[in-house]
Order: C-alpha cells, then sequence, then structure tokens
C-alpha cells in the first residue's frame, strides 16, 4: 500500500507539479469551455437560419406563385440541403482541418478558427432539431399570427420560432455536451484545449497514465455536470408547461 502510495504521489508531482505542468490543463480546459460555448452559440445561429428556410420551404412551397420570391427561396434550400449533407457527411476533424489548413491559413488564431469550424459543425446538427421543432408546431400558430397583422417574417420571428426553441431546448443543451466532447480533436491543428494540454505533459514525462485519466476525470466531471443541469433544465420546463 505504502509503495503504490508513493508511486502515484510521485507521479502526480512530476506530471503536474514540477515546472507548473498543471498550467497546461487549466489553459487547456479555458480554451475547450470558450470554443464548445461560442461554437454552440455560433450553431444555434446558423441551425435556426437554415431551419427557417427548410421549414418555410417544405410548407409553403406548393401554395406559393411561381416568381422571384420562389426562386429565390428554392436556390435558399438547395443551398441549405447542399451544406447540411456536406457537414453531416463528413468528419469534424477533416473540416477543423481544412478550416485551418486552407481556408484560414493564413490566420494564427487556432482558437478562433477552431470556434468556426465547430459552430459550422454544430450548425446542422441544431438545424434538424430546430426544423423538426417549427415543423411541430400547430399550423393555427400561423394563421393567429396572421389575424395579428404580422407578416410572415414576424409571425416566425415572434411567435413560430420561439416556441420551437422552448420545445427543443433540452436537446440543444444535449447538444453542447456532445460538442464539449468533440473539441477533443482541437488538437490537431495545433490548439491547445484540453486533451491537447495533457498530450503535452505527456511528451513532456513521457509518463501516459496520469495526464490522460485526470484528463478523462475533467471530462467526465464536466459531462455529468452539464447532464445534472440539462436534466434540472427539462424538468423546469416541463413544470411551466402546467
Amino acid at each position: 500500500m505504502g509503495d503504490w502510495y508513493t508511486k502515484v504521489k510521485a507521479e502526480f508531482i512530476l506530471n503536474f507539479v514540477e515546472d507548473n505542468r498543471w498550467k497546461y490543463l487549466v489553459t487547456g480546459l479555458g480554451n475547450t469551455l470558450k470554443i464548445t460555448l461560442a461554437a454552440v452559440l455560433l450553431g444555434i445561429v446558423i441551425g435556426t437560419l437554415v431551419a427557417i428556410v427548410r421549414s418555410t420551404w417544405d410548407q409553403n412551397a406548393d401554395r406559393m406563385r411561381p416568381g422571384a420570391g420562389k426562386s429565390l427561396l428554392h436556390i435558399a434550400d438547395m443551398i441549405c440541403k447542399i451544406y447540411l449533407t456536406v457537414i453531416r457527411g463528413t468528419p469534424v476533424v477533416v473540416q477543423l482541418m481544412i478550416m485551418f489548413y486552407i481556408i484560414f491559413a493564413t490566420s494564427r488564431n487556432g482558437v478562433g478558427v477552431a470556434m468556426l469550424a465547430f459552430g459550422v459543425n454544430s450548425g446542422a446538427y441544431v438545424a434538424e432539431l430546430i426544423r423538426g421543432g417549427i415543423m411541430a408546431i400547430d399550423k393555427g400558430q400561423l394563421e393567429a399570427g396572421r389575424s395579428l397583422g404580422f407578416d410572415y417574417v414576424q409571425t416566425m420571428r415572434f411567435i413560430i420560432v420561439p416556441q420551437a426553441l422552448k420545445n427543443v431546448l433540452p436537446a440543444l443543451a444535449n447538444e453542447f455536451i456532445v460538442l464539449l466532447k468533440e473539441t477533443s480533436v482541437a488538437g490537431y491543428v495545433a490548439v491547445t484545449d484540453l486533451t491537447k494540454g495533457g498530450d503535452i505533459i505527456r511528451g513532456r514525462t513521457f509518463s501516459a497514465f496520469m495526464p490522460l485519466i485526470v484528463v478523462a476525470l475533467i471530462y467526465l466531471v464536466m459531462v455529468v455536470f452539464f447532464t445534472w443541469l440539462v436534466g434540472k433544465l427539462e424538468r423546469r420546463l416541463r413544470s411551466s408547461d402546467h
């Protein structure tokens, strides 16, 4: 027992105390949270816009008169479909590397590029969540908006989209948790996220067990904490419906 404790203590000191190597984890954790938060917010913005275009075309294409408006909406819908197909059909790490090494090859802001890449990726999944929420809203809500004097855009903005967002809010919170874990590949483009921080320590100490286990535990604690928050959010939303 004493030998085991001594070895663990020595490993801990080697990996985290000496040369203040714990700072790699703190820096990495901060970058991971910043990337995740920015990406999920960007994803909600992109996803909402795409969902509105897709649902508007699905619900109104048959009733719209031929003309410039219908043609523009159809083109927008096709662009959104291509975006969804490409983003959902390719690995996020490949998208990240394309962003960093091709599109923003001259940029040195790896965290900013990672935020954009993960935000664009998240937007494709958020779009389908919100579109499902919009399609689930009773069509009578649109008619109610029109009876209040709102045009279609105002009805979507003030009546339909807020209800859809409320309905899919737990799913959006779960998307945040999924995104939190997906950002672990940000180290592929030299971003010091939490996983990369642990890998840097491993490279300095040639000790894999302690850094990787601690990184895994930090992710686990964050996921458990945010899952608990999502559970509270779901219960509050259910109670507010009664």
